[in-house]
C-alpha cells in the first residue's frame, strides 16, 4: 500500500494505516443537515471540541451553506461567523483544521488564526486570488468537481461518462494549480459527492472511486447524510446514519484518505472495521499474485 503524505502550512499529514476522519463543524444557518444548531461561536466551538474527542483527525469548519439552492454569503459575513470559531478552536485541539471556503479573504483570515487547510468547492475557480494564497501560504488545499454553483448545480446535471470527466477536470485542475505555484505535496482531491450529481453518477462514483487513485493524491468523500442516500432507504436527513454507514464502507474499500462526516464517533468505527478488511484483502491479493 502506498503511503501518502500531505504538507499543509508547516504540517505533515501522513495516509497510512487507516483513512482519517474529517468531523464538519457548520457556522451557518441554513446547513441541510445541522444548520442553525451551532451559530452561536460558542456553541459551534464546544461541538468542534466534541467531534476532536469523538476521534476526529481534521475538523472543517464553515460558514457558508453549499447544499443544493443555498444563497452566497458575503465575505464581512462569513467571516463573522467563521473566523471566531477557527481561532478559538486552533487555541484548543492540535489536529489540522481547514476552512469550507472559496473565498480568498476568508481563508486567509481562517489560515491567519490557525487554519491549515482550504477546502474550496469551486477547485480554485471561484476566486482569482486564491491560487495564490495558497501557493504563498503553503496551505493544503482541497479541490472539488462541482457541476455550476451551489445555487444551479442540481437543475439537470448530464454526463456521457461521469468518471472519465471528472477525472479529466481533475487533470486539468492540477495542473493548473502547479503552473501556479502550489506543490502537488498540497492538493487532496474530492469527486463532489452530490455536487451536480443525480443519484447514478453518485453510485458510479463511489462505485469506481479506486480509478482517481492515478492522480496520487488523496481522495476526499464527503456523503454523510447526502439526498442520495435518502432516495435510497426513503429516510429522512436526520435518519441517515446506516446508509451512511454503508457508503462511507464502499468509499474506504475502495480507497478514499478522507471522510469528511457529521457522525464522528460511529463513523470512526465504521472506518477502522472497513479499512482492516480492505487490507486484509490487499495481502490476500498480493500473496497470490506474488
Amino acid at each position: 500500500m502506498k503511503i501518502l503524505t500531505r504538507q499543509v502550512k508547516d504540517r505533515l499529514i501522513k495516509f497510512s494505516g487507516h483513512p482519517l476522519i474529517m468531523g464538519v463543524v457548520n457556522v451557518t444557518p441554513d446547513s441541510f443537515f445541522d444548520g442553525g444548531r451551532y451559530l452561536d461561536s460558542a456553541a459551534a466551538v464546544a461541538h468542534a471540541l466534541r467531534l476532536v474527542e469523538e476521534g476526529a483527525d481534521l475538523l472543517d469548519i464553515g460558514a457558508e451553506s453549499t447544499r443544493p439552492g443555498a444563497d452566497v454569503v458575503n465575505e464581512a459575513e462569513e467571516c463573522r461567523r467563521a473566523i471566531p470559531v477557527v481561532t478559538a478552536v486552533a487555541k484548543a485541539v492540535t489536529i489540522p483544521i481547514s476552512i469550507d471556503t472559496s473565498k480568498a479573504a476568508v481563508a486567509r483570515a481562517a489560515l491567519d488564526a490557525g487554519a491549515s487547510l482550504v477546502n474550496d468547492v469551486t477547485a480554485l475557480r471561484g476566486d482569482p486570488a486564491m491560487v495564490d494564497l495558497v501557493a504563498r501560504t503553503g496551505a493544503g488545499i482541497v479541490l472539488m468537481h462541482m457541476h455550476g454553483t451551489p445555487r444551479t448545480m442540481q437543475q439537470a446535471p448530464r454526463y456521457e461518462d461521469v468518471v472519465g470527466e471528472i477525472s479529466e477536470f481533475f487533470e486539468e485542475r492540477i495542473c493548473f494549480a502547479i503552473a501556479h505555484g502550489i506543490a502537488r505535496r498540497q492538493i487532496i482531491l474530492d469527486p463532489g459527492i452530490g455536487f451536480g450529481k443525480l443519484q447514478e453518477h453518485n453510485l458510479v462514483l463511489l462505485a469506481r472511486l479506486h480509478q482517481f487513485l492515478q492522480f496520487d493524491c488523496p481522495l476526499m468523500v464527503g456523503v454523510s447524510q447526502k439526498s442520495f442516500l435518502g432516495q435510497l432507504v426513503n429516510r429522512s436527513v436526520q435518519e441517515r446514519q446506516w446508509a451512511t454507514a454503508a457508503a462511507v464502507a464502499m468509499a474506504v474499500d475502495r480507497g478514499a484518505g478522507i471522510l469528511r462526516v457529521h457522525d464522528v464517533k460511529a463513523m470512526k468505527d465504521v472506518v477502522l472495521v472497513a479499512s482492516a478488511i480492505s487490507q486484509q484483502t490487499i495481502e490476500f491479493m498480493k500473496a497470490h499474485h506474488a
